[in-house]
């Protein structure tokens, strides 16, 4: 891209490119010599401010000294991250640059009477372009009613003769490994019976009692599977159809939260992700590559859902995040209760939100 000038910065030979694969912005520019001069002459007043030299009161050391301890050197390092602080915002305000990280900053070594040249790369604000997702939202077929058949409410009870056996076996001294091995290989006709005193041991009145429960539960289950499936192709119709640019921050955000979820069942079931790794014969570097394609799919639709809510004006109810927050913070009590705060009304505004487009079909 073509050198760019810019009313508000001192800078020269700024050049500015866009990289559209990690959506980041780079620029190049260089500082006169004479503007790096004048921030060398603020930065030696205000090292002079606070330097403390022997003989010399607070403040009043003569700028000889202060460059006589301190060194030019040092003296210049100040002025160019004071320069480039000063003047790169300067040129991305002019070129209207977003950007939603801090720069990453390179200089040549800054040398008196020669111009300051430096680079700077950030990541890009989102560039969010919505289909009609009210429309997108209408076409999402309603959930099909759901039913418990008696094959499927059959297999369920054989499940629970199953883990009744698994259990009686534990209770026999067998380890839960060589229990859960034994009451699979047993066959059916050889699992314990769930009768009316089996029943009862375990609070209900009667075995219909627990049936009736059992053939609850499933249709609680199926209903909960029918509408996630439902929400899911809404979000999956969301993404597909929305033109969504971001940077490769928002994209390692998403690895580094799946990456923490797996470490954290792994570590609720005794492991840990080394082993899990070992046992998958894979690098961590491969099996967050392998996430890519789905971490890519959750951070567009985490902007997709942000970009409606604010079309929409979609806000947490105060009273329930309230006492949301609260509730965390019995559980999390050393977390920053602004960050925490934060975390739950993002959670919150995009169920409301979510909920919103599901009501519309």
């Amino acid at each position: 891209m073509s050198p760019h000038k810019n009313a508000n910065s001192h800078a020269t030979s700024v050049d500015i490119t866009h990289d559209t694969e990690k959506w980041e912005v780079e620029v190049k520019a260089e500082i006169p010599s004479e503007v790096l001069q004048s921030y060398r002459e603020s930065a030696l007043k205000e090292i002079q401010k606070t330097a403390k030299l022997d003989g010399f009161r607070p403040g009043h050391a003569p700028e000889t000294e202060i460059i006589r301890i301190y060194g030019e050197s040092a003296i210049l390092k100040q002025a160019a991250e004071d320069a480039v602080r000063k003047e790169l915002p300067e040129i991305l305000a002019s070129q209207k640059l977003l950007i939603v990280e801090t720069p990453r900053v390179k200089t040549d070594p800054p040398e008196s009477g020669k111009p300051l040249a430096f680079t700077a790369r950030a990541a890009l604000a989102p560039e969010i372009n919505l289909p009609d997702y009210k429309e997108i939202a209408k076409k999402i077929p309603p959930i099909a009613e759901q039913k418990v058949s008696e094959e499927e409410h059959k297999d369920a009870i054989k499940h629970l003769r199953r883990e009744r056996a698994r259990i009686e076996f534990v209770e026999k001294g067998k380890s839960p490994i060589e229990a859960a091995d034994e009451s699979r290989k047993m066959e059916e006709k050889d699992l314990p019976e769930l009768d009316e005193v089996w029943a009862k041991s375990i609070g209900y009145g009667n075995i219909s009692l627990f049936h009736e429960s059992v053939r609850e539960n499933m249709q609680k289950e199926k209903d909960r599977q029918a509408a996630d499936s439902r929400r899911s192709a809404l979000l999956d119709e969301l993404a597909a159809k929305s033109d969504i640019k971001y940077p490769e921050i928002l994209l390692n955000y998403e690895l580094d939260d799946m990456e923490a979820r797996l470490k954290d069942d792994l570590e609720r079931m005794g492991t840990g992700l080394d082993a899990y790794l070992t046992q998958v014969k894979k690098t961590r570097e491969e099996a967050r590559s392998e996430w890519k394609k789905a971490a890519d799919k959750r951070a567009k639709i985490r902007l997709i859902l942000t970009e409606i809510a604010r079309k929409e004006n979609m806000e947490p109810n105060e009273e329930e995040l309230s006492r949301e927050v609260e509730h965390a913070r019995t559980h999390y009590k050393d977390a920053d209760p602004n960050i925490l705060r934060s975390h739950i009304a993002h959670a919150m505004r995009n169920e409301k939100t979510i909920q919103f487009l599901e009501n519309l079909s």
